[in-house]
């Protein structure tokens, strides 16, 4: 069954997405604050809104996929969009936003009247454009199965995680996991280069051993064993290092406001900080390997 779907916020992630629900039969009103990009969304059948709130103001479902928390709470409070939208609307962020930012997005979404849940979502730019994504949903059953039929055509797994917060729970707990696994096998390759071992022989041994994991097999840091990995485009972004940089912040503030030890966690967090926030910056996250080599005399 087809809905009427706004989707705010058409970047890298956004764009395919709301592409892909219109491919589906479903009718998608959009909005982004750059030209460009709306320009780009509306060549793929996403109709136009002058507003964030008159792309909700007739829609069945609003979907948001913005940078950060204020930028929703802002959106959905003195941007009117929650006062636009017919009552009963459900709202899904897919945004990746700070724990208590979801639950105070969730509160505000349900005392205006509407159904929340929050949808951040791992795969990528990738993941997005070929609506193989994995979204961690966070927020009640019903809500879930409304979101679900919409969820299905963006990506090809929806979990639900839990309550209100529970999806961006998730999200920063996986992409920890991510950030220490990419770091584990990037120092791994660099010190193979010092060994002498060759790329393609410490990945034929470790993608079927006990080294196996998705930032070997999928986003291999180095050039030549994983052909479609970003290290084989000069680490044009699949998933750009501020983003990952973006991520562990959420999740070291969620580490230290509970009281939970994790120091790899925590040195990821700073490690990627300083190299978003360097040379970086337009690079995938996979490139840190370039932090590792100088200082363990590798040139490779």
């Amino acid at each position: 069954m087809s809905a009427t779907v706004a989707f705010i916020g058409l970047g890298h992630m956004g764009g395919p997405m709301a592409a892909n629900l219109v491919k589906a039969g479903h009718r998608v009103l959009g909005f982004d604050l750059v030209p460009a990009l709306l320009a780009t969304a509306a060549a793929t059948g996403v109709e136009p809104a002058g507003s964030a709130a008159e792309a909700a103001a007739g829609a069945d479902a609003v979907v948001t996929m913005l940078p950060a928390g204020h930028h929703v709470l802002s959106l959905y409070r003195e941007q009117g969009l929650l006062a636009a939208a017919r009552p009963g609307t459900l709202f899904i962020d897919c945004s990746t936003i700070d724990v208590a930012d979801a639950h105070a997005a969730h509160e505000a979404v349900v005392a205006a009247g509407h159904r929340a849940l929050d949808a951040p979502v791992s795969g990528g730019v990738v993941g997005a454009e070929a609506a193989t994504l994995t979204f961690m949903a966070g927020g009640g059953a019903e809500q879930f199965a409304a979101a679900e039929p919409l969820l299905g055509v963006m990506g090809e797994k929806a979990v639900h995680c839990g309550g209100p917060g529970a999806g961006q729970a998730a999200k920063i707990c996986n992409n920890m996991i991510l950030a220490i696994s990419m770091i584990g096998v990037s120092e791994a390759f660099v010190l193979a280069e010092s060994l002498g071992l060759d790329h393609q022989a410490l990945f034929d041994v470790a993608s079927t051993a006990s080294g196996q994991c998705w930032a070997l097999t999928v986003n291999c840091p180095v050039p030549g064993p994983v052909p479609a990995s970003p290290a084989n485009r000069d680490y044009l972004p699949g998933f750009a290092a501020p983003l990952m940089a973006k991520d562990l912040g959420l999740a070291a503030n969620a580490l230290r406001a509970a009281g939970v030890e994790a120091p790899l966690g925590l040195k990821a967090a700073e490690m990627y900080a300083a190299f978003a926030a360097a040379e970086g910056a337009g690079l995938d996250f996979s490139a840190i390997v370039r932090t590792l080599r100088p200082q363990n005399g590798s040139t490779a």
